[in-house]
């Protein structure tokens, strides 16, 4: 079974369990349409590679791991389209879970992934147990506060957020945990698998950035123009396109660059450049060909 299938079988078991037949039913139909609504499963992805960079010896615990970090940034999405955060109506090129099932169920939606999150990683640990305490504390460092999604959103909160640690904190927290959990999953120094996490995060942010900026709403799949209509920190606005291209490929090149030296090593740099092909509009990136 490759990654993906992996990854989808452990998100479609997760959320199986919230379509008990007793259960509300909307709910249960607003969680679905939040995991299941085409991402490209980047962050999990990264954690299994990993994790198989490690060894490999827990594969239930590493994919529990890569549904619980899917669910959680499909949590994170659920709530920035709220009206109270973005007010967007779109995802993925879809209906936004608000949009399609009201404001008050995709909170719900979005706060039933998080617990969804945890659960599935407990009960994931019966093969090595001693792994749990320090892999929970790792992903729950990603999206808490102060320096995970939790605090990236607050961040926009504030006037004149810092943009390194609004960066940091929005989308590079994420995943530095996605690659220090995979190692974790396998038993593996979690230190060393860092700085991967953080650079690709912070391209990605820079990524997001160009295509608020200057892609369309049907190229990004969803409203674009948001980081300045709402006041936020942008590497566009603080760069240029040329320059935040620029800082984009330097990100790209040396999350690369960090990957350490371990047996799935080549496999995880073409993830990476992989990846890095479907950043940017593609008019504007010039790396990673």
């Amino acid at each position: 079974m490759d990654a993906g299938e992996r990854i989808e079988q452990a998100l479609e078991l997760a959320v199986g369990r919230a379509e008990a037949e007793n259960g509300p039913p909307q709910l249960a139909a607003a969680i679905r349409h939040a995991v299941f609504s085409g991402g490209a499963r980047v962050r999990p992805r990264l954690t299994l590679a990993v994790a198989e960079a490690c060894g490999g010896d827990e594969p239930a615990i590493a994919d529990a791991a890569a549904a619980a970090i899917e669910m959680l940034h499909c949590a994170s999405l659920v709530h920035d389209d709220l009206p109270c955060f973005d007010n967007a109506d779109t995802r993925r090129g879809r209906p936004s879970v608000h949009a399609l099932y009201g404001a008050p169920l995709a909170l719900l939606a979005g706060d039933a992934l998080i617990v969804m999150a945890f659960e599935t990683l407990g009960r994931s640990a019966s093969g090595a147990p001693q792994r749990l305490v320090p892999l929970i504390a790792t992903v729950t460092r990603g999206v808490g506060a102060p320096f995970g999604i939790v605090a990236g959103q607050a961040w926009e909160s504030e006037p004149n957020p810092p943009p390194e640690q609004y960066r940091c904190a929005k989308t590079g927290a994420l995943f530095v945990a996605a690659t220090m959990s995979g190692a974790l999953a396998s038993g593996g120094d979690p230190a060393p698998w860092r700085s991967l996490g953080h650079r690709l995060g912070e391209a990605y942010q820079v990524a997001d950035d160009l295509l608020d900026a200057v892609s369309t709403k049907d190229e990004g799949g969803k409203p674009v123009g948001q980081d300045v209509a709402l006041g936020r920190p942008n590497a566009v606005a603080e760069l240029g396109i040329a320059g935040a291209v620029e800082r984009l490929e330097m990100l790209v090149e040396s999350a690369i660059s960090a990957i350490p030296s371990c047996p799935g090593e080549n496999e995880l740099r073409e993830l990476v450049r992989m990846q890095a092909v479907r950043l940017a509009p593609k008019r504007l990136l010039r790396c990673a060909a």
